[in-house]
C-alpha cells in the first residue's frame, strides 16, 4: 500500500502518530530524508526506537534507499521529491510486493490513499484549557481519500498526541459519526 501524508499543517505529527501505532503493534519501520526528525520527538511520540531505521540524508541514493528498506521493514517513510514516475511506481511494486506499507510525505502520484491533514491548530496556548502557555496537543482536520473510499473522501478532526499519547478524535460528535459510517 503507498499512502501519502499531505498538508502543512499537522503532516508530521500524523506521521509520527502512524509510525508510534505500527512500532508499537510490533512492526519495524523506517524514515528516509528527514534529518530534522529527532529521536526525542520520535520516543515522545511513542516510537518504539528499537524497531526504528533512520536514513537522514539519503543524498541521490533517495530510491535505491527506500528500495532496500522496504525489502526488509513493515512500514518506510519517505520525504523528498521522487522525480521520475517509473521510479514511483517501482517503490510502489516493491512495497505491494513485500506486503509493506510506503508512506510519502507529500504529494505521490497515484497512490492508494491519501491523508491530508488540513486546519492544524495547537491546544494550550491561550486556549483558556488550564494549561495557558504549555502545548497540550494539536488539532488538526484529516481528510481521507483514496481507493475503496467514496469520492467526496471522509474527514475527521482529530488530536496529535490524545489524551493517552495516542491519536484520539478531537470530539465526541465526530467519533460517534465516524462510528455510524463504519457501521452502515
Amino acid at each position: 500500500t503507498t499512502v501519502a501524508v499531505t498538508g502543512t499543517g499537522g503532516a508530521t505529527s500524523l506521521l509520527l502518530a502512524l509510525l508510534a501505532d505500527a512500532s508499537a503493534a510490533g512492526a519495524w519501520a523506517g524514515v528516509v530524508g528527514r534529518p530534522d526528525l529527532g529521536l526525542v520527538a520520535a520516543a515522545e511520540a511513542g516510537i518504539a526506537l528499537d524497531r526504528l531505521a533512520l536514513v537522514p540524508c539519503p543524498g541521490a541514493d533517495l530510491v535505491a534507499v527506500t528500495s532496500a528498506l522496504l525489502d526488509g521493514l513493515d512500514l518506510v517513510a519517505v520525504a523528498g521529491r521522487v522525480q521520475h514516475g517509473g521510479d514511483r511506481n517501482r517503490l510502489a511494486a516493491r512495497a505491494r510486493h513485500q506486503g509493506a506499507v510506503l508512506l510519502a510525505l507529500g504529494p505521490w502520484p497515484g497512490e492508494d490513499l491519501e491523508l491530508a491533514c488540513e486546519q492544524g491548530r495547537w491546544r494550550g496556548v491561550d486556549a483558556g484549557e488550564g494549561d495557558v502557555g504549555r502545548l497540550t496537543g494539536r488539532e488538526v482536520r484529516v481528510h481521507l481519500r483514496g481507493r475503496g473510499i467514496s469520492p467526496a473522501g471522509r474527514g475527521a478532526r482529530l488530536l496529535l498526541p490524545g489524551p493517552a499519547g495516542r491519536p484520539a478524535f478531537a470530539d465526541a460528535a465526530t467519533y460517534l459519526d465516524l462510528a455510524d459510517r463504519l457501521m452502515a
